[in-house]
């Protein structure tokens, strides 16, 4: 146990000796001390934040922290022996998550907590985590009666198996598929890096010609430039069967779905509320499904006449241009393409030669240390997988804030999509004069799947994928740069859910700044800067059918929200719910064979269960928020320190709508969002 990599806390997590067989000895000794603490907390007295709080957080933390790395683990370096591993502890940790939220005693010490002498001291932070806790205990069923309790949480204990199953399922039959091309006329149109990467993989397995996968960095090319139309059917059937009935039956998610929903139903039913998406908002900045219905729907009204606009231009143009006289799904990635070439003689990859790796990051970095006064520096640390980079974030003078991993690159056995998660997260230990004697810095993860460089080429992105950057970086910022010291409330813990996209869609909008752009470029061939001519065709470019975007969008949030509020499953399917929703707001249809939902990890796998919505949701208040710095260009120093000092660094302390209004002077409004979507009236 002493070379347990997962027991040790002393410094950075050891993710390089870290062994499948690791998990079950660590996580029964942590579950172990953490259920020792709990039985302390339940009875100890006298009760105060150093006998009670302190120890129960000690104790938990190390085991969520442990948990975690295995979790990260388990998303990018996948193997059957580690989700052997991780399958098999969690139904422990969820049990233990759920007896904590159900334990009757600790409950009542947190009430007499509150009644407590020193209560009366406390800080704003420490009355919200109490706050917090309070109402988690309501949440996690602790007024239940005994049979409650215990089926509330086997409905956890089973969630967690099925939502961990959901994903998988999606990994392995995305990188089940394989294309073979041996004829290489057939890859007609696609980028060359996209070529050379195809080619390398079939190398790879000793195999003749290109190996074309459903990877983003291939699959995403092949949609938007491949001239064989053929090409675009097969890759994109073969991505919307996915984790479906037209697979194989181990990896269909069909029964999940079903199960998935079900018990989320019950769930809510247990605690009282009329639906999972009720439960689910107790803890956001929405009241109720209706608000958010209203707001989606409002939302749909004001860009349905953009999509349809949008839609109408691509059939004239697919019909006299390309000769496609019905468009079909596969053929709106490339049909777009080629209308966004002959209208701002733009295009995605003309664009991505400029968006050199190295230069990117720099680019990145110094909109950081511009904005918010701080220094990003490269720095070491055991990682994963030798494309893992590592950084540290200092204050001006030299002090650690914070450090941050950064794993960039597509490949087989790496969850798809991109995301941040917190390692470890800030907290501060107070001396008995109540003085910091010590602070634990933020550790944090960045992952993306971009395409790695080939042929002794650096990596180039898209600028699709430098905004999916920046946006990932945005969440990191919100973890790396709080100044709240209280676990429970640091960084996003304790953020509405809603409000939590917040940083992360504000860092997109530098994406768009001429200056920025400018310094972050140069062409993996000659090193050139991106040509001014090119970027104003690129902004010209920008809101090129952002209709379609939008309501493609909310369709998905509306489905989330209607799946999780309204649905009667003895009245229709999943399936026809989804259909319902696009005939309301959809002006491209997939078609009746896809199978979306198999595929939707984000509501099913990944903590948006009716919580989709907040992207837009948040998207109002990112517009908003950028819209200050819009309107005071020359004091781009205070109003990003401002912006640090009321959202970033005050984390989950207080509510979203006091830290957004603290940093705007008033409360959030749609029109900004609006105009930098095109969409203004």
């Amino acid at each position: 146990m002493q070379a347990n990599p997962l027991l040790d806390f002393s410094g950075l997590p050891r993710f390089d000796a870290i062994r499948p067989e690791h998990v079950a000895p660590a996580i029964d000794a942590l579950l172990a001390q953490a259920e020792a603490a709990v039985k302390d907390a339940e009875a100890v007295a006298p009760l105060t934040w150093g006998s009670f709080v302190v120890p129960l957080e000690d104790a938990t933390e190390r085991l969520w922290r442990a948990w975690g790395q295995v979790g990260h683990l388990q998303a990018v370096v996948n193997t059957p022996a580690l989700r052997e591993a991780y399958n098999a502890n969690l139904p422990k940790v969820t049990r233990f998550g759920a007896s904590l939220g159900q334990n009757l005693q600790l409950f009542a010490q947190y009430k007499a907590l509150v009644a407590a002498p020193e209560y009366a001291g406390y800080d704003a932070v420490r009355r919200k985590v109490v706050d917090n806790a309070l109402r988690d205990f309501r949440l996690g069923g602790a007024e239940l009666d005994d049979a409650g309790k215990q089926r509330y949480s086997a409905v956890q204990e089973e969630l967690a198996a099925l939502s961990a199953k959901f994903s998988q399922n999606v990994l392995d039959a995305t990188d089940a598929f394989a294309l073979y091309v041996e004829d290489q006329a057939r890859l007609s149109g696609l980028p060359a890096d996209v070529v050379a990467a195809a080619r390398a993989a079939a190398e790879k397995e000793g195999r003749p010609g290109w190996k074309l996968t459903l990877q983003m960095p291939c699959y995403l090319p092949v949609q938007a430039y491949a001239d064989d139309r053929a090409l675009r059917e097969a890759l994109y059937r073969a991505n919307g069967l996915r984790a479906s009935e037209a697979g194989p039956a181990e990896l269909d998610n069909s029964a999940l779905i079903d199960r998935i929903l079900a018990l989320r139903a019950e769930l809510a039913g247990l605690l009282g509320f009329a639906s999972y998406a009720e439960y689910s908002l107790a803890t956001k900045m929405a009241q109720s499904p209706d608000e958010v219905l209203a707001f989606l729907r409002d939302l749909a009204g004001r860009a349905l006449p953009f999509a349809r606009r949008d839609r109408a231009e691509l059939e004239v143009f697919a019909r006299t241009e390309l000769g496609l006289d019905e468009l079909q799904p596969w053929d709106l990635g490339y049909a777009s393409e080629k209308l966004k070439q002959a209208r701002y003689s733009y295009s995605e990859q003309e664009v991505k030669q400029y968006f050199s790796e190295e230069p990117v990051l720099a680019g990145l970095f110094a909109v950081i240390e511009s904005l918010y006064a701080v220094k990003v520096k490269p720095d070491t640390a055991p990682a994963w997988h030798p494309d893992v980079r590592f950084y540290r974030v200092e204050d001006a003078h030299g002090q650690l804030l914070g450090q941050f991993y950064l794993d960039l690159y597509a490949r087989e056995g790496k969850r798809g999509g991109a995301w941040m998660d917190d390692c470890r997260n800030r907290r501060a230990r107070a001396s008995a004069t109540q003085t910091p004697s010590a602070v634990q810095t933020p550790l944090v993860y960045l992952v993306c799947n971009f395409g790695k460089g080939v042929d002794g080429k650096p990596a180039t992105f898209t600028h699709n994928e430098v905004t999916t950057l920046f946006h990932e970086m945005g969440h990191g910022l919100h973890q790396l740069l709080t100044a709240i010291g209280e676990l429970p409330v640091a960084g996003i813990n304790g953020v509405e859910w809603d409000a939590v996209e917040l940083p992360s869609q504000f860092m997109e909008n530098f994406c768009w700044e001429w200056m920025r752009v400018q310094a972050m470029t140069a062409h993996v061939d000659s090193g050139a800067p991106l040509p001014r001519a090119l970027f104003d065709r690129m902004l010209a470019a920008r809101n090129f059918q952002s209709g379609m975007f939008t309501v493609r969008q909310l369709e998905f949030a509306l489905f989330d929200m209607e799946l999780h509020s309204r649905f009667v499953p003895e009245q229709e399917s999943v399936l026809q719910l989804l259909e319902r929703v696009r005939d309301e707001v959809a002006v491209n249809r997939a078609p009746a064979w896809h199978r979306f939902p198999h595929q939707f990890s984000h509501i099913f796998a990944g903590g948006y269960g009716a919580g989709y919505y907040s992207y837009k949701w948040a998207e109002v208040l990112s517009a908003d928020a950028y819209a200050a710095f819009e309107e005071a260009p020359d004091q781009l120093a205070a109003t990003g320190a401002r912006f640090l000092a009321e959202v970033l660094s005050r984390g989950g302390s207080r509510s979203a709508l006091e830290n957004f209004t603290a940093f705007r002077g008033r409360a959030p409004n749609i029109d900004a969002l609006l105009r930098h979507s095109g969409m203004a009236a």
